[in-house]
């Protein structure tokens, strides 16, 4: 049996390189960063650095304290909603920005963005196909 899904939005990325990079801006208040993340189906959250955190004028443990497991260990983040802006889609989310600043990745995980998206990919040709899960074509 064959089925069908309908995308608003292709992206394509380097898919020699590690990872599928997506470009992702976020915004509180007056303040934006501009940044390149990792699409990580295999994580729980939205997971940024510190010091993103910073430039976006929040004060970090102001926020929603999580222990988050990973494969090698654990690490505390700290939740604070967001204007989160990728590939065309925007919406308010919540989304954690690690305690300590030694945490050097920036990723898009499954609660916060990935739970609000229609997705696709062919990794094959560094395609990600992507829709807000509200707006299926």
């Amino acid at each position: 049996m064959a089925y069908q899904l309908s995308f608003a939005i292709l992206h394509n990325y380097d898919s020699r390189k590690i990872g599928i990079t997506v470009p992702v801006w976020l915004k509180s208040g007056a303040k934006a960063v501009n940044i390149e993340a990792k699409l990580d189906t295999g994580s729980s959250l939205c997971v940024f650095r510190h010091g993103i955190g910073e430039l976006l004028g929040l004060h970090i443990e102001s926020g929603t304290r999580q222990e988050i497991s990973t494969a090698t260990g654990s690490f505390i983040a700290y939740g604070h909603e967001v204007l989160l802006h990728a590939l065309g889609i925007e919406f308010t989310s919540t989304v954690f920005f690690a305690a300590e600043e030694g945490f050097n990745r920036d990723v898009l995980g499954r609660q916060g963005w990935l739970d609000r998206m229609l997705l696709g990919i062919v990794d094959h040709d560094g395609a990600l196909y992507l829709s807000h899960y509200d707006d299926v074509v």
